[in-house]
């Protein structure tokens, strides 16, 4: 078993952000000295293997599939003859031997990209817990508030030539940049089928005149900032300083799917998460770090395989685009793809025809980013209950995320009081991901 399973400092303070000479070298890469780096942070067990392995990912999408899908009715389908594996049939993939739901047909056929972990394991069987940790790798306790995935991939890539956002949340608002401060914090679009709201100035307005304002409420701003600092007056600088960025960026017609052709759209499919997908392609072309898209409406206590249907129908055009797609753009290499909720669901069918929340032995699936497609890791047993081999812990899929984009996941963030916070806490890279 991976060292995933860990006990969090709850009694962490609320950290500031620390900048470091180190942000400089993730930022602009120094491939020589990866070798040393894994030597020093990634143990003996797999340094002398991972230590010829360069990072290759530039960017990360995340799939987050918001309560929690069922396992055995997505990516670890169990045999017909077992009491807990529903109704659903398992397809051959593109790979032999690997097997997904008969409702992800498009995905099946993608699958040499893909690797399947079937072996996650966490302590966390509450929602909000739950989510807290799958977006930062620590679990929700004391006065710390983390930064997301999202916000680490914007602190240590961000290169600023775009000038767009470097993390964007598509669907759903999610946990701010944590101690790495507000200008980290996510960029929220709230619908893609709707034009973004507020990235045009208002009527009357140029940019001439917007800085001109800016400036003027700076200088009524300075002494106040000056002797009360905090997270909201930091805040309050940050998004008047993205929002010009942004109205400015000419790469701002990412957001705008219209530009794409509409058999393209339509292959994502015409919904909210289809086109959420497309534009987060279109949005890591344009330079963006970080991208998520929220797909919602996994939580099936009840009518888990009505439901359940009816959600994959939605995913599995629009990942299989999304992957074909990066893979037709010579993108795929470069970005880092995510799929997974919470946690999973019970193999156990409740009175109600669902599924309930099961920590213990779910599914994630990982692609591109210079990971090995078209393999499983490990597995859960005949009946799905526990988890028979290869134990993976959110801290072990943290680090590998941050190793494939040439992150020091024990690189160290100091509290207002000195006390270091690392990247992941206790995490070890999946190995199989990389050789």
């Amino acid at each position: 078993m991976r060292s995933g399973l860990w006990i969090p400092e709850y009694d962490t303070p609320e950290l500031w952000h620390h900048e470091i000479s180190r942000r400089s070298f993730f930022k602009y890469g120094v491939s020589s000295f990866l070798g040393l780096v894994a030597m020093q942070h990634f143990g003996t067990s797999n340094a002398s293997q991972l230590s010829e392995v360069i990072p290759r990912a530039k960017q990360c999408i995340v799939m987050f599939m918001s309560g929690g899908p069922s396992q055995l009715d997505t990516f670890d389908p169990k045999k017909p003859e077992v009491e807990t594996s529903g109704p659903f049939k398992a397809i051959q993939t593109s790979v032999k031997g690997i097997e997904f739901s008969e409702h992800l047909p498009m995905v099946a056929e993608q699958a040499h990209h893909l690797s399947v972990v079937r072996s996650m394991v966490s302590r966390e069987g509450n929602h909000e817990r739950a989510r807290y940790l799958l977006h930062t790798g620590y679990a929700p306790g004391g006065a710390v508030r983390h930064p997301t995935l999202g916000s680490l991939t914007s602190y240590y890539l961000d290169d600023d030539e775009s000038h767009l956002p470097s993390s964007v949340n598509i669907n759903s608002p999610t946990y701010s940049g944590g101690f790495l401060g507000a200008s980290h914090d996510p960029f929220v679009v709230s619908n893609p089928l709707k034009k973004v709201e507020d990235i045009d100035y208002p009527a009357q307005m140029d940019t001439h005149r917007f800085r001109e304002r800016l400036k003027m409420l700076r200088n009524l701003q300075e002494d106040f900032i000056s002797k009360r600092s905090s997270r909201g007056t930091e805040a309050h600088e940050a998004i008047y300083k993205k929002a010009d960025e942004l109205i400015n960026s000419p790469n701002i017609k990412a957001f705008e799917l219209k530009e794409e052709p509409t058999e393209i759209r339509q292959a994502y499919g015409m919904n909210r998460f289809g086109q959420g997908c497309l534009m987060a392609r279109r949005l890591i072309e344009s330079g963006v770090k970080f991208v998520e898209i929220t797909l919602d409406g996994w939580d099936t206590h009840e009518n888990n395989f009505e439901r359940t249907k009816e959600l994959l129908e939605i995913v599995d055009p629009a990942y299989a685009m999304l992957i074909k797609d990066l893979s037709d753009r010579d993108l795929l290499d470069e970005t880092v793809v995510l799929w997974l909720g919470e946690f999973g669901r019970t193999p156990r069918i409740n009175n109600n025809d669902g599924r309930d929340h099961h920590p213990n032995g779910w599914s994630a699936v990982i692609a591109g980013g210079g990971t090995r497609g078209g393999q499983v890791i490990g597995s859960t047993n005949e009946d799905g209950t526990k988890v028979a081999s290869g134990a993976v812990g959110v801290p072990d899929l943290f680090a590998s995320l941050c190793f494939a984009l040439g992150i020091d996941h024990q690189e160290e963030n100091m509290s207002r009081s000195g006390r270091p916070i690392r990247v992941v806490n206790e995490g070890t890279v999946i190995e199989e991901l990389f050789v």
